[in-house]
Formats: C-alpha cells, structure tokens, sequence
C-alpha cells in the first residue's frame, strides 16, 4: 500500500439535522478512529454558496480533503477511506460484494423516498401522504435488511455482520423512518432501531436537534 498523506483529515459537511449525505460521510471517517477536523456550512445561505466552491468540486457536501486530496462523493469518501481502514468493508468476500451492492443501490436510488421525506432529526411523529413509488422503495429497503440480516447475523449485528459503509449508507433512512413514523417488522424493525441507537449515530443526531437553521424545503408533514 502506497504511504498514505501525512496531513490531517478535514471533513465539509452541512447542517447535521438536515445533510444525510454529510451523515454518511462522517459516520465512515468515524469508523476510522482517525482525528479530524470539521467544517460546517449551513445549507441554502450566502456563506455557504461564499465557501463551497473552495472545498468542493461539486458544490456540495460531504466532501474530505486529505493533504492535496479532496474526495467529493460519499461512496467514494467510503472507497478512500476503506484503503487506509479495510474494516470498513466485511472481510468475507460474499458479505463484502454484498455491501458494495446495497451501498451503490443507496447512492443511486430511492429518489422517490428521498425526496418525499427528507432527513430531518428534530422531527417526531410527521405524518406524510406519499404514492406507491415511495412506498416500493420502503418495501425495497425493509426487504435488504431483512436479507441481509438473515444472511449475516452470524457475523454480527449490522447489515453484513460487522460495522461497515454499508451501515452508513443506511443510517439516514432509519433516521426519516423514525421521523416519518415508517412501521417495519422483524429483523428490519430491529436494525432500524439499533442503527439510531449507533452511539455515533445518537451523537450526531443530538448535536443536529441543538442547530437552530430552519430549512423549509425539507419541513415536510404535520
């Protein structure tokens, strides 16, 4: 393996109560155990469109900056990170290549979902009236952590046994479908559970009800 950068980590994030994206991102530099630095910029404000620029191709975050390094996509964040961490991904190749799957069909998908209920922590009880497109991709995930914690629970207690991006990449959901009131059963409702109750998760999720920055945009519900 190639000597990593010497230089500290920094990660660009958004608002903590809002950004799922910056959720995952900081959850798998977490996983690391490595130090780092942190800037916030409040999403949809003139600081934000000042700054963004600078650190972020893409003008959006999560975006990790490593010496002369700068990685400006979740999954990809994962990829880097899992380079120098390789725990970060499960060491069984058929858990592995199964984690890498579900982590691409998050990145890509659910559109619908996404969109019609947006992350939002401080949220409790929402009621939300959504069409048979958000709830396919609700099946769709109920039935990946039912397979994936029928197939890996051997291993441990996350999606493919071990901690991995995998459990990032998923941990927002479970924060909208507590939001939102989202009822699963069995081995999904238990993972949704224990993935919000991720000590990491729980930190990120107090520090987020304490911003005060109300996006309405992603005020969604009664």
């Amino acid at each position: 393996m190639p000597n990593a950068p010497t230089a500290p980590f920094t990660l660009v994030i958004g608002n903590r109560n809002y950004s799922s994206w910056s959720l995952r991102g900081w959850l798998m530099l977490r996983q690391t155990g490595v130090d780092f630095e942190e800037i916030q910029l409040p999403l949809d404000t003139p600081e934000f469109e000042e700054k963004i620029a600078a650190l972020s191709p893409s003008r959006r975050v999560p975006a990790l900056i490593h010496g002369s390094t700068t990685i400006w996509d979740s999954l990809a964040i994962g990829e880097y990170l899992a380079e120098r961490s390789p725990t970060l991904w499960p060491v069984d190749p058929e858990a592995r290549a199964f984690a890498r799957c579900i982590s691409a069909e998050m990145h890509a998908g659910f559109v619908a979902l996404r969109q019609a209920l947006p992350m939002n922590g401080r949220a409790r009880g929402r009621t939300v009236r959504f069409g048979k497109d958000v709830q396919a991709d609700v099946t769709r995930i109920a039935s990946i952590w039912t397979e994936a914690r029928k197939r890996f629970a051997p291993a441990g207690p996350w999606l493919c046994g071990s901690f991995s991006i995998a459990d990032c990449m998923y941990a927002p959901i479970a924060s909208r479908f507590f939001t939102y009131g989202i009822a699963l059963d069995g081995a999904a409702a238990a993972y949704g559970e224990a993935i919000r109750n991720h000590p990491d998760m729980r930190a990120w999720t107090e520090s987020g009800c304490k911003e005060t920055q109300v996006l309405t945009r992603d005020e969604v519900g009664k």
